[in-house]
């Protein structure tokens, strides 16, 4: 059995090296574990400090309003090479928050909400920090169910062709889904990883663009491609906006060989 994950404040395991070690628990997350999921002292639990720091531990205290855990042992996981963004357009029905948070679970280390041309959800003003807000809690539930100790980050929005601008960084590379592309993504990305390989400059970063019911604009489009993007197709089916960037991202974590655990060495 999996133990939960439970995440401390940023700086919490800091200078600690593990056996012997504490950690308290926020009261909120206190209530969650003891009320809801019905831990006690003595379960054996994980935390992290969701920059890529954590480890396992015990529940030596539930009693009160601050839970403690005695830690056993601390290990990092680190960023893996190059970074996954998944910019993903606004939709309907909370289609978007569903793409985010499979995402997140299949390995995505950052996203970006994108307002395209054609989506029917749009960012006003004054209610951009709550939508915002409710990406960045889909994102920790989603990373905490697949028990990641990094959180992945959520980049500030971006609209209409203004999303081409992520091309323009020379060291990321920019996927563009679309069901009338003529190249394939998994063909796409193996070219073009191979071409840095040999030629330069290095891919630090790889984005893909998924956009929103009513499709990508072709003034996004063009943007994008004059940007340097790529505009890629993941197969014969079309799929919704809540499961092409899932489906990317699980073509590229393939392809990178992300699946997999870092070959051991020496």
């Amino acid at each position: 059995m999996t133990h939960q994950l439970f995440y401390v404040a940023p700086g919490a395991l800091e200078g600690l090296t593990g056996r012997g070690d504490q950690v308290e628990l926020d009261a909120g997350t206190t209530r969650h574990a003891v009320k809801s999921l019905r831990l006690a002292a003595g379960d054996r639990v994980l935390v992290a400090d969701g920059t890529g720091t954590g480890g396992v531990g015990e529940l030596v205290e539930t009693s009160g309003p601050c839970a403690v855990v005695g830690l056993e042992e601390l290990t990092h996981q680190p960023a893996p090479a190059p970074r996954l963004v998944l910019v993903q357009a606004l939709a309907k029905a909370d289609r978007d928050l569903l793409a985010v948070a499979t995402a997140v679970e299949l390995g995505v280390d950052a996203v970006i909400p994108w307002q395209a041309e054609r989506s029917i959800v749009r960012l006003k003003a004054d209610k951009t920090a709550k939508t915002v807000t409710k990406w960045q809690s889909q994102l920790l539930t989603a990373a905490q169910q697949s028990r990641r100790y990094c959180i992945p980050e959520l980049r500030d929005p971006v609209s209409g062709t203004a999303v081409a601008e992520l091309a323009q960084h020379r060291h990321r590379l920019v996927l563009v889904t679309h069901q009338d592309a003529t190249e394939h993504l998994g063909e796409t990305l193996t070219d073009a990883m191979e071409q840095a390989h040999h030629d330069g400059p290095a891919i630090s970063e790889i984005a893909i663009v998924v956009g929103p019911e009513g499709g990508i604009s072709q003034a996004e489009i063009t943007a994008l491609q004059d940007a340097g993007a790529r505009i890629v197709v993941l197969g014969t089916h079309i799929l919704r906006a809540s499961t092409a960037g899932p489906a990317a991202v699980a073509v590229i974590n393939e392809r990178l060989g992300r699946w997999y655990p870092p070959q051991a060495t020496g």
